[in-house]
């Protein structure tokens, strides 16, 4: 009977430190097998934008884009630019741009914030279509 017990004891502790696994423990088994280093999700984001918007309109957006690392703290990556491939699939999209953080609670949170929703006021009027992936990677 005391075998029993503590074997029972012993699953329910396995169990335990299994449920108490956070986000980006849980991450890894969602990466590539090659993938090293500590776990980081990155937020990809494309733009199209519509016609008629103006080259300075599209200027605004992207320097308003590009201000939020210094609006929103959880930011720990930031870049972006504008599709220069020759293969010519962007499928419309001209502009991409990689966020980086450290847990998804992070990214929750970015997504939240009221720069966030500031910028995404003022996206939309010029905004014709938006892709958005999420993926864990490892830095």
């Amino acid at each position: 009977m005391i075998r029993i017990l503590t074997a029972c004891l012993a699953v329910m502790a396995l169990i335990a430190g299994c449920a108490a696994t956070d986000s980006n423990k849980q991450a890894g088994s969602q990466m590539a097998p090659c993938a090293k280093g500590d776990p980081v999700l990155r937020h990809v984001v494309l733009l199209a934008f519509k016609d008629g918007t103006t080259p300075e309109q599209v200027k605004a957006i992207v320097d308003a884009f590009c201000a939020l690392p210094g609006k929103i703290d959880v930011i720990a990556g930031f870049e972006g630019g504008t599709d220069v491939s020759p293969e010519k699939k962007s499928e419309g999209f001209t502009h991409c741009f990689l966020l980086t953080f450290r847990s998804a609670a992070d990214r929750d949170a970015y997504l939240v914030h009221p720069a966030h929703k500031q910028f995404g006021g003022a996206l939309r009027p010029h905004l014709d279509k938006v892709l958005v992936v999420d993926y864990w990677a490892r830095t």
